[in-house]
This record gives structure tokens, C-alpha cells and sequence, in this order.
């Protein structure tokens, strides 16, 4: 299968996942009648959204047509689609909100990029690629989790490794909810990218090596980045509660930095100065 055919399935199987979720009596419709299935029928989505059912069942199905971002717009609308969701929609349907070109993968750190990191010495920080290799880290991320640099690199990816490290698994009380958000953040932006061959491969082997990962990728979840609070359960340092934040440099918006911050009123800032600084457990 083709990358744009990819991009064509991956669109059909997302609506159709979210048609299914839709309530409807939010719609003023009643239960279908004989049928266990859930959700609006397509016909349904196709008058509501003011297209033709042949149009819609076609795009659910992947089939090679092109719509119009006016027709993906009212879909959106009918589908009730977060801004990220919509956006997903688009990019798979290669019309996306603001229209962009995916970005190289980086074949090297730069190296203004990597003192960036360094500068921020009790601050984890990493930086990532828009496969979600991590390119970069500073010290203090190496603290917080060593097995950045043990890894092998084909290996040291931010998805890869949150789903089948048990370091990091047993470092998040709350894996099984942030394990889903990032894969939902992961789709919202790979979404151009996933008829490539290596992020194909990428899924293929989180397919094969992680159910959860199995479970979250069928569910279809699109989430955009919002700074957030963060708990760590660190073996060293103990529990610390971090802020994290992502920018984009303007020479290179193709690298993300993930930058943790203690959250003020915390004994965070002294846990992570122990951690970095002296490597013994805080008492």
C-alpha cells in the first residue's frame, strides 16, 4: 500500500471511529432500531454535514478522491471535532489548516541547540524530532531517567520508550493515562507522516511488542500538546512535581524542546538539585 493510500485508510478508519462515539440524542435521534451499532449511521453524518452519502461512505472507505476542506469543515462540525481532531482530519486529507511540508528528520543535534539544554542545568530538558527521536538531552534529563543514553539509538524514541521501558512505566503513578495522551499527541502531529516507511515501521513494532499501545492506536485519539503538571516518582530523588512545557526553536521548528520545571510550592527544585548535584535519595 502506497503512503497516500495509507494517509486514505488511516482518514476512513478515524471518522468512522468517531462517528461511532457520537450520542444520538445529542442529535435528536433515537435508537436505531434491530441494530447493536453505536453511534450516528453514515448516512446521517452525510445530511448533516450536507454531502452525499456516496461522497461520505467513499472517504470512509479511503477511497482516492479528493475532497474539499469546505466538505472536511462540515464534517468536522458533525463530527463535534476538537480543534486538533480537525486539523488531524485535514492533514490526512493533505488540506491541512495551515498548509506545511513535513519536516526533515534532523540527521545531527545542532550544536547552539544542544547548549541551549546544557544552559538549563536543573531543568530536565530533551529535545525531539518529528518522529519522536530524541535527539538531545542535557544532564538533568540524564538524571531523571538514565537509559536515555543506555538505550541503542534505533531505539531512543520518546513513543518507543514510554511503552515498553518498565523504568519509565514504574516512574509515572499515572502511565496508563499519560501513556494515551502522549500516543494522542503522537498522532495529532505524525499524521502527515504516517504512510512514511519509518513511521510505519515505528507502529508496526509498538503494534507487535505493546498490547496497550495496540489498545490506544486503535482507538483513533487526537490530542494537541497543552503545558501541564507532571509527576515523577524518581528511585533517587523521590516524588517530584514538575511542570512540562515545549517550544520550537524559529531556526529549527522541526525540533521540539520538552523542558520540566519544579512546580513552585513544591520541594521539587531541591529534590531535582540532590538528583542532579549528589545522586542520594531525598529525606
Amino acid at each position: 500500500m502506497d503512503s497516500d493510500a495509507v494517509l486514505r485508510h488511516e482518514l476512513g478508519d478515524f471518522l468512522r471511529a468517531r462517528r461511532a462515539q457520537l450520542r444520538r440524542a445529542d442529535f435528536g435521534l433515537g435508537p436505531v432500531a434491530r441494530s447493536r451499532a453505536t453511534g450516528l449511521r453514515r448516512e446521517e453524518v452525510a445530511y448533516l454535514s450536507g454531502v452525499s452519502v456516496t461522497w461520505y461512505t467513499w472517504l470512509e472507505q479511503g477511497r482516492d478522491i479528493n475532497p474539499s476542506g469546505q466538505v472536511l469543515d462540515a464534517i468536522a462540525r458533525t463530527l463535534r471535532l476538537s480543534v486538533a481532531e480537525h486539523g488531524y482530519v485535514r492533514s490526512l486529507a493533505s488540506r491541512p489548516l495551515v498548509r506545511q511540508v513535513p519536516a526533515p528528520i534532523p540527521s545531527a543535534m545542532p550544536a547552539h541547540i544542544q547548549r541551549l539544554l546544557d544552559a538549563l542545568r536543573d531543568c530536565p530538558a530533551f529535545a525531539i524530532a518529528p518522529d519522536w527521536g530524541i535527539a538531545g538531552w542535557n544532564a538533568a534529563y540524564e538524571a531523571l531517567y538514565p537509559n536515555v543514553a543506555k538505550v541503542p539509538a534505533a531505539d531512543r524514541n520518546l513513543l518507543w520508550l514510554v511503552f515498553t521501558d518498565p523504568y519509565v512505566r514504574d516512574m509515572l503513578p499515572d502511565w496508563d493515562v499519560t501513556s494515551r495522551r502522549f500516543l494522542a499527541e503522537f498522532r495529532a502531529e505524525a499524521g502527515p507522516r504516517l504512510g512514511d516507511p519509518a513511521c510505519t515501521f515505528l507502529v508496526e513494532r509498538l503494534t507487535e511488542a505493546s498490547e496497550s499501545f495496540r489498545a490506544g492506536w486503535k482507538s483513533h485519539d487526537v490530542e494537541g500538546f497543552a503545558s501541564r503538571e507532571r509527576l515523577f516518582c524518581h528511585p533517587l530523588a523521590g516524588d517530584l512535581q514538575l511542570e512540562q512545557h515545549r517550544l520550537a526553536p524559529s531556526d529549527h521548528p522541526d525540533l521540539h524542546l520538552i523542558i520540566y520545571t519544579p512546580v513552585p510550592a513544591t520541594d521539587a527544585a531541591g529534590r531535582l538539585r540532590l538528583m542532579i548535584g549528589e545522586g542520594r535519595p531525598a529525606r
